[in-house]
Parts: structure tokens; C-alpha cells; sequence
């Protein structure tokens, strides 16, 4: 049985690739699962050459993020390395982890969480840091790092955007852990779905991105960026912007012209 270790023992982080109409698909697989893939140091900095390489892949159109086995998407951190930091080390350590999500966040594919199981502290903070998230209805979400001692850092900075101010009070305060249908109504997650149908939704997602123009969905996913950072006003002229490098390729025109043909092609029968 594959159990996710690499030749040093630790776990390791997979790069699969699938070509599919339209594109490919990258999916990148956190795989620990006897330790409910916790990341770990070393999967860090292997984590960020994954996500690298795979938006190297020619046609890539999406990323895909995933837990190896049934039972975590990504527990958290490795509290056994965390427990014998210094004020070195720990810097040190949590910068790699800030870099996992900041990959995640600076690729121009849409990037999205497909969790199955425990997310957890840093897991749910490179969830968080994705675009989109789609888990089972059995999975379990949290932030514990009070519990251990330290507050949640990073990119748990994005929680109150996603969830409110008040509700990441509740979760960062208490280390609470919450299941998915909460996690689904307080704007978490995107969808839920029964274990069995994880992929055919997930699915239902990547063909409509497929379908989309990939300058289009590059360009949209770096203006979403930039309204994180800036006023209204900036936004919107940021959004001038974006639509005018649009027309420095030919997908606009090539894109509209098809619909067009279609919606005025002669129905069968």
C-alpha cells in the first residue's frame, strides 16, 4: 500500500495531469495520509514546486487541490516539528507555509479545494487561500492553534472576507471545529455534496472553466487580486483596464463570433 512517504519518511506532495476537451487539469495531492497529510517542513517547499510545475503545463486551464485517502484534506501543521522551534525555526517555518498559500493565490488558473475529511489549522488556511472549495458533508473544519499555544497566523487573515468577522472571532478564539453544512452556510465553502459525488461536482466546475477563455479567466483572476487591495473607485478603473487588454488577443472577438454563429445556426429538425 502506497502510504505517502517519501524515501526520507516524511510525505510528499503528487502532481497528477489530465488532458481533458478543452485543456488540462493539474491536481495536486498533499499525500500523508497516515498523519492525515499535515504538512510537514520539507512538503512546504515541495508543495511550491508542484504548483509550479504545474502551471508550466502546457493548456493547464485549473488546479486542483487535494488530500491523499478519505480522511483529511490537510490536518494542519506538524506539531511535532512546531513543539521544538525556536524564534528562528519558527519564522522560518511559517513563512514556507504563508508561501504555500501565496502559490496557490498568485497562479493565473483558478485554483480549487476539493476536500475530503479534516481541514484543519493550516489546511483550511490553503483552502482559504484557493478560489474555490468544495467538500463532503462529513468533513470537519477548524482553526486550533490556540489549543497548542500559538494564534492562527497567514493567510488566516482571509477568514473574515470569507466568513465574517464575528465567525472568525468564534473559530480563532475558541478552536472550534465546525462540519461542513456550517462551514457551507457560513460561506466557507462553495458546495457540499454526499462522498460519492465529490468528483462529478468538482466536475460540473473544470467544464464550465474549460469552456471559458483562459486570457479571460487569467485576467479576471488577477483583477479579483487587485480588488482585495483597493478602493471602489481604484477597482472599477482596474476593471477599465482589464476589459481593454482583453482585445490584445483575439479571444474576445473569436469567442463572441462563435457564440454568435451558434445562437444563429439553423436548429435540426
Amino acid at each position: 500500500m502506497d502510504v505517502g512517504l517519501d524515501a526520507s519518511g516524511e510525505g510528499r506532495i503528487d502532481l497528477e495531469v489530465e488532458t481533458r476537451e478543452g485543456g488540462a487539469v493539474a491536481t495536486v495531492i498533499i499525500n500523508n495520509p497516515v498523519k492525515l497529510n499535515i504538512m510537514t517542513p520539507a512538503m512546504c517547499e515541495d508543495f511550491v514546486s508542484r504548483v509550479r510545475e504545474a502551471e508550466g503545463i502546457a493548456d493547464v486551464r485549473a488546479i486542483v487541490l487535494t488530500g491523499a485517502g478519505d480522511r483529511a484534506f490537510i490536518g494542519g501543521a506538524d506539531i511535532s516539528a512546531m513543539a521544538e522551534f525556536d524564534c528562528g525555526s519558527a519564522r522560518a517555518f511559517i513563512t514556507a507555509l504563508h508561501e504555500v498559500c501565496s502559490i496557490v493565490r498568485e497562479v493565473e488558473v483558478p485554483v480549487i479545494a476539493k476536500i475530503d475529511g479534516f481541514c484543519l489549522g493550516g489546511g483550511m488556511e490553503i483552502a482559504a487561500a484557493c478560489d474555490m472549495r468544495i467538500a463532503t458533508e462529513g468533513s470537519l473544519f477548524g482553526m486550533p492553534e490556540v489549543r497548542v499555544g500559538i494564534p492562527s497566523v497567514i493567510e488566516a487573515a482571509l477568514l473574515p472576507g470569507l466568513i465574517g468577522w464575528g465567525k472568525t472571532c468564534e473559530l480563532l478564539f475558541t478552536g472550534a471545529t465546525v462540519k461542513a453544512p456550517e462551514a457551507l452556510a457560513m460561506g466557507f465553502l462553495q458546495r457540499m455534496t454526499a462522498a460519492g459525488e465529490l468528483d462529478a461536482a468538482l466536475d460540473h466546475w473544470l467544464k464550465g472553466i474549460l469552456a471559458s477563455g483562459p486570457r479571460a479567466i487569467a485576467l479576471q483572476k488577477q483583477l479579483m487580486r487587485r480588488w482585495e487591495k483597493t478602493t471602489m473607485d481604484q477597482a472599477i478603473a482596474a476593471g477599465i483596464d482589464s476589459f481593454v487588454s482583453a482585445y490584445e488577443t483575439d479571444e474576445p472577438g473569436r469567442m463572441m463570433r462563435a457564440f454568435l454563429n451558434r445562437r444563429s445556426a439553423p436548429k435540426a429538425g
